[in-house]
């Protein structure tokens, strides 16, 4: 498998193309249970099965270097991947899980996403294992499946990358108290740096239709929280950072125009920001930004040596 740090593509896989649609790639037709259980039981359906299955309804959508990337972090008996692929078509053809794939007018994406199917969570619930997964979660568009995948990836990345990395959470709860409202950034990452507890949380940003209408509602409930945070509110002993994820340097440029524009700042906290393909770094420390004026009186992005992130 190619490196991270060879990759050479200069637009994030997972950034927002006008009129992208969904394509469904996986299998039509009906599979018993039955069938399942008989190649369960001869041995063509086995644990590395699940453990893909399990890393799918956990991560909720998923490309193949992904899932490898995981698997290879759990030291799963995965040998390359082709090996994965192979795993992956049986349980397509088997309807235990599915794929899409991403078209537009600028032609069709290189990578497959992976989903959990209905008869992959039948198949967890009989190992006890929680699975809320319901058929409308694969109707979801094509840029919520993005800010997902654009997620999943920095996740990944940290899991490996990051010594200081203890431990994540995928879409957790956050509560905005004076406005009763919960909701849920992308993912958070919690550190150990030099014996203390320091979390970082992650908000997604794709350059969609409504885009910066939407990010101004998020941050209101972000404000909310913020100003209104003591220790152990939404299950933080610290006030977490907030970073933005975004497609690219000039969309955090962007972004961050919005913010200053709609004069949203929070007080306890400055923004910072990365995008999809920093990710790729060997070392994560030079992989966030945040904005600062200069003698002109005019904003300028600044890069950040985060040792945390080592």
């Amino acid at each position: 498998m190619v490196k991270d740090s060879e990759i050479k593509t200069k637009v994030s896989p997972f950034a927002a193309r006008e009129g992208e649609i969904k394509v469904f790639d996986g299998k039509d037709g009906y599979v018993s249970m039955n069938q399942i259980m008989q190649k369960i039981n001869i041995g063509h359906i086995t644990d590395i099965h699940f453990q893909i299955l399990e890393l799918i309804n956990k991560y909720e959508f998923l490309t193949s270097r992904q899932l490898f990337q995981l698997l290879e972090y759990q030291k799963a008996d995965i040998k390359d991947q082709d090996k994965l692929s192979n795993k992956l078509d049986q349980l397509i053809k088997n309807k235990i899980i599915t794929r899409y794939y991403f078209s537009s007018s600028e032609g069709s994406a290189i990578y497959r996403v992976y989903a959990m199917e209905k008869m992959g969570k039948y198949l967890l619930n009989s190992r006890e294992i929680e699975c809320k997964w319901q058929p409308s979660d694969n109707a979801k568009p094509v840029d919520m499946v993005k800010k997902k995948l654009a997620g999943n990836q920095l996740v990944i990345c940290y899991m490996r990358k990051v010594k200081a990395y203890a431990s994540s959470a995928l879409k957790p709860v956050v509560k905005a108290k004076s406005l009763g409202k919960s909701f849920k950034p992308i993912a958070r990452i919690d550190f150990d740096f030099n014996g203390r507890d320091i979390s970082f949380v992650y908000e997604v940003v794709r350059r969609n239709e409504n885009w910066e209408k939407q990010l101004e509602d998020r941050m209101n409930l972000w404000k909310d929280f913020y100003d209104n945070f003591v220790p152990g509110d939404s299950n933080f002993k610290t006030v977490p950072q907030l970073v933005f994820v975004c497609e690219d340097q000039n969309h955090m440029a962007e972004v961050f125009k919005l913010l200053y524009s709609k004069k949203i700042s929070i007080d306890k906290i400055n923004y910072y920001y990365t995008s999809d393909l920093l990710q790729n770094d060997e070392d994560l420390a030079r992989s966030l930004y945040d904005f600062v004026e200069d003698e002109d009186g005019k904003y300028k992005i600044r890069n950040i040596e985060a040792k945390i992130l080592n």
